[in-house]
């Protein structure tokens, strides 16, 4: 089954590159390595992958580069393995439209685990049969079948998280929200309470519904409570 998903390894490490490959070539997954943002580009460009793992300190494009030019166009799932320390590092690689973030030296098994846990929901959201009935609120379209978003009939480039959490929100319009809900809901982990992730991917929200309809509120904040779609 794995075989016919396919992986991009972004890593200028030439040890931790071949490192990644092994293990997830050995799982079955079909893998092909990019030693550079640039090489990786073009990979993009000319195949389809289901999910990327991604340094940041990368020669010629930056992975933080990569990650907003991947977001113009593509849902797939992108995991950020990097050195960079500290929850600045990790908050702007998800503002950018990164799913997830391994700190280095990872655990191999937690990258396996990690994989697994994105390209399930990833894979669930591409490839399901079944015609869903399409959601709307004012200007702004989901159809889950396609997984596509539109405002005002402009495409809107999102996450995998993103549009969960979007699509959640718009099947009960009025519902508010917490973010223990949306938490896990979506990320299908315990909320700790203390964690700026979904924040993080609400403004992301947002700012991208923003671009297109300024003037028009679609996620809305119930102070002290959580967040909705609707009136």
């Amino acid at each position: 089954m794995n075989e016919n998903i396919n992986i991009l390894v972004v890593e200028d490490d030439v040890d931790i590159n071949n490192l990644l490959y092994k293990i997830l070539s050995k799982e079955g997954y079909s893998v092909r390595p990019a030693f550079s943002g640039s090489e990786a580009k073009m990979c993009l460009e000319h195949y389809d992958f289901q999910l990327v793992l991604l340094d940041l300190m990368l020669p010629a494009i930056s992975g933080e580069e990569l990650i907003s030019q991947i977001r113009q166009a593509r849902t797939m799932p992108i995991i950020v393995i990097s050195a960079k320390l500290g929850q600045d590092a990790k908050i702007e690689a998800l503002r950018l439209g990164a799913d997830d973030f391994i700190s280095k030296p990872f655990d191999v098994n937690e990258v396996l685990a990690r994989v697994e846990a994105q390209l399930r929901r990833y894979m669930v959201f591409s490839n399901t049969k079944e015609k869903q009935k399409i959601l709307k609120y004012k200007d702004l379209v989901l159809n889950p079948e396609t997984i596509e978003v539109r405002v005002k009939e402009k495409p809107i480039a999102l996450t995998a998280r993103e549009f969960a959490i979007l699509e959640l929100m718009m099947s009960h319009p009025n519902k508010v929200f917490t973010k223990a809900n949306l938490f896990e809901h979506v990320w299908n982990e315990e909320f700790l309470g203390d964690d700026n992730t979904v924040n993080v991917h609400i403004s992301n929200l947002r700012s991208k519904l923003a671009k297109v309809s300024p003037d028009t509120e679609y996620i809305k904040t119930i102070w002290g409570i959580g967040f909705k779609i609707g009136d």
